[in-house]
C-alpha cells in the first residue's frame, strides 16, 4: 500500500494558529476535480469556508454541536455537495458515489501536503442550503474538516481517548470476497 495511504488519519485535534495557503486549497480542490465520474458528469460541488470568513461560519454553524467542539479549529470546513438530479430533470444514481471519490481525492492530496481531513456526516443539510442558497437537485452530503494537525491535550477526555486510540480496519479476508460471500479474495 503507498504509505500516504498509510498515514491518512481523521484527527479532531487541530491548529487553531496555523492557515491554509491558498495554493494548498487550490491543490486539494484539483485533485477533487479530477476524480472519475459516471459518464464525466463531475455532479460534486464544493461549498469552501477558511476559518474566519463568514462561509466557514455559515457551515460550522450546521454543524451538530458535538463536531462544533472541535471543527472550528480547523483551518478550513468544506461541505461536499452532489448534483442528485440533471439538468434535464434525470436522477444521477452513481452522484453520491461520485462525490465519495472527489472527497477520497481531495483528502489523499491533502495528506500528501501535510494536513489532515475528518469528514463528518453530524450535521444540518436543510440549514447548508438555506445558508448557501444551493438549488433543487443538489444536496449537501458531508463536511469535511481541513488544517494542521493541533495537540490532543486540547480536546475534551472523550475526544481525547478517540485520538489517541490506535487506528483500527476490519481484516482484508473478512472485507473482499471472491466465489462465494464470506471466501477471501486474497490470503
Amino acid at each position: 500500500m503507498h504509505p500516504l495511504l498509510a498515514a491518512r488519519w481523521s484527527p479532531y485535534a487541530y491548529d487553531p494558529t496555523r492557515d491554509l495557503q491558498p495554493h494548498q486549497l487550490r491543490a486539494l480542490l484539483e485533485a477533487a476535480v479530477w476524480a472519475p465520474s459516471k459518464a464525466n458528469s463531475q455532479p460534486w460541488r464544493f461549498l469552501v469556508g477558511r476559518r474566519g470568513d463568514a462561509t466557514f461560519k455559515a457551515i460550522f454553524d450546521a454543524l451538530a454541536p458535538e463536531n462544533q467542539v472541535w471543527a472550528g479549529n480547523a483551518a478550513a470546513l468544506v461541505v461536499g455537495v452532489a448534483q442528485t438530479v440533471s439538468e434535464a430533470g434525470h436522477p444521477n444514481s452513481h452522484a453520491a458515489y461520485d462525490l465519495g471519490q472527489a472527497m477520497a481525492q481531495l483528502t489523499v492530496q491533502a495528506t500528501a501536503e501535510g494536513l489532515f481531513v475528518h469528514q463528518m456526516a453530524r450535521f444540518d443539510p436543510d440549514r447548508v442550503r438555506a445558508a448557501f442558497n444551493i438549488p433543487a437537485g443538489f444536496d449537501p452530503y458531508a463536511v469535511a474538516a481541513i488544517g494542521y494537525l493541533g495537540h490532543p491535550a486540547e480536546l475534551p477526555d472523550d475526544l481525547r481517548k478517540w485520538e489517541q486510540a490506535p487506528r483500527v480496519r476490519r481484516p482484508l479476508r473478512e472485507t473482499a470476497f471472491a466465489g462465494v460471500w464470506g471466501h477471501p479474495a486474497v490470503d
